[in-house]
């Protein structure tokens, strides 16, 4: 029953909404940015032993909070909580959204919540690896410094 409030509170955040932040920008960015939670940090040790067996493994690097993607355009750093994004050289806030349609076999994980951060996440790096091949104009237009 925990469990289920946890995920009630965790879903109805102003911190997973970027738009909704007027007045809570402190909040949003700790939200999205700050310490992990237990559940992130389950997430950070499934992605040690995940990470080096990736066709990915050579432009990605684990740190503290955050997933490093070295990409051609920029290095990206996704955090291992939120899955937000930030790129350096500057921390600038990149925005990626999940398609529509992600209908694909989806794999049960204990600890992974509805919606699956680690996918998300996974998902975001191998295509910020590849970021010269991105396409999106939402997309692509954030990518310019």
């Amino acid at each position: 029953m925990l469990r289920d409030a946890d995920l009630a509170v965790g879903v109805a955040s102003v911190g997973l909404d970027e738009m909704a932040v007027t007045g809570h920008e402190d909040y949003w960015h700790a939200y999205g940015f700050g310490e992990l939670t237990e559940t992130a940090r389950t997430r950070r040790d499934a992605l040690a032993r995940l990470l080096p067996r990736l066709t990915i493994a050579d432009r990605v690097e684990l740190a503290d909070r955050f997933l490093r993607v070295r990409g051609e355009l920029r290095t990206y750093k996704i955090h291992l909580g939120s899955g937000n994004i930030l790129m350096e050289p500057n921390d600038a806030y990149l925005c990626i959204v999940p398609g529509p349609d992600r209908s694909g076999g989806q794999v049960f994980l204990p600890f992974e919540e509805e919606g699956g951060v680690l996918s998300l996440i996974l998902s975001k790096a191998f295509l910020l690896a590849d970021d010269t091949a991105i396409t999106d104009p939402t997309i692509t237009r954030q990518l310019v410094p």
